[in-house]
């Protein structure tokens, strides 16, 4: 696979041509095989980049602009339709020649199970990495009705690997009774909120390297309703930028993020994509050094 083209398509805004001096590489991953109730978040990259064209290039949090930002949109990968053990695979794969080549990813998903290869890759290269999952549910079940791989599975997945108490969880405000339990005795589990307990988390992390992986349906669906899970009580868009630019602002090193479940065909307002199209590029701007 080749690591500057993974497909040929719309890039996000102000994106470089040239993969071989970008700092970080943005790609999609289509895939929602697994999702327990609305599909359509395999379309979610590609309206991203679309809603990307409405964005002022500077960020007045920031004070930076990504006409100085040095990062190349890879497109999306091709992954094999309902195949979503393969799929992964593809996505692991990808995201190793990423590392290897000192890039720092950011995806565009896609159900929240793509993130899992990608926890993966990272932790081999960083084995003391910390990660941060900002969702309205708690993805933390073994299976989910007899299966696996599954969109509600990968932060068990996460934890079973790098340890619980390496894994830092806010805004969960929906799960069984039995991941509630688990978050709370096996995880750093900071249910409801976002930005009031990052803000307390985020020194007890120090400097470690930290993954971030964020699932748009931490929103309201009153903010963000083009998502397939959506969920009731939940945070503002304006409180899910703060915990970004909070983690910019921190001393810990973010080696590479994702947002992921935009589902557009649910939104004919769109303004899902174009939240998620400012937080990417406020994670660009703010995660990538």
């Amino acid at each position: 696979m080749k690591l500057d083209q993974a497909y040929s398509g719309n890039v996000f805004i102000c994106s470089s041509e040239d993969y071989a001096s970008s700092k970080a590489v943005i790609y999609g991953m289509p895939m929602d095989f697994t999702v327990s109730f609305r599909p359509g978040s395999r379309f979610g990259p590609a309206r991203i980049r679309q809603a990307s064209v409405g964005l002022e290039e500077y960020s007045p949090y920031l004070d930076k602009s990504i006409l100085d930002a040095k990062y190349f949109d890879a497109g999306d990968l091709l992954l094999p339709f309902g195949n979503a053990g393969r799929s992964l695979d593809v996505i692991g794969e990808y995201i190793r020649g990423l590392l290897a080549d000192d890039k720092f990813p950011i995806g565009l998903g896609g159900e929240h199970l793509v993130s899992w290869p990608v926890i993966q890759a990272m932790y081999e290269k960083y084995p003391d990495l910390a990660l941060i999952h900002i969702d309205a549910h708690a993805d933390l079940r073994e299976q989910y009705e007899g299966e696996p791989l599954s969109h509600s599975t990968p932060v068990r997945k996460a934890a079973e690997l790098m340890g619980g108490k390496n894994i830092y969880q806010f805004g969960i405000r929906s799960g069984s009774k039995e991941e509630f339990l688990y978050g709370r005795e096996n995880i750093n589990f900071y249910p409801f909120e976002v930005a009031a307990p990052l803000k307390s988390a985020l020194p007890k992390m120090g400097q470690r390297p930290v993954y971030v992986t964020i699932d748009i349906d931490v929103l309201d669906p009153s903010c963000a309703p083009g998502t397939g899970t959506a969920e009731a009580g939940g945070i503002t868009s304006k409180e899910l930028l703060e915990a970004v630019h909070l983690i910019a602002g921190s001393d810990v090193n973010v080696v590479g993020c994702d947002l992921v479940e935009v589902a557009p065909i649910y939104d004919p307002t769109e303004q899902t994509q174009i939240v998620a199209a400012k937080l990417i590029r406020e994670m660009l701007l703010g995660f990538v050094k």
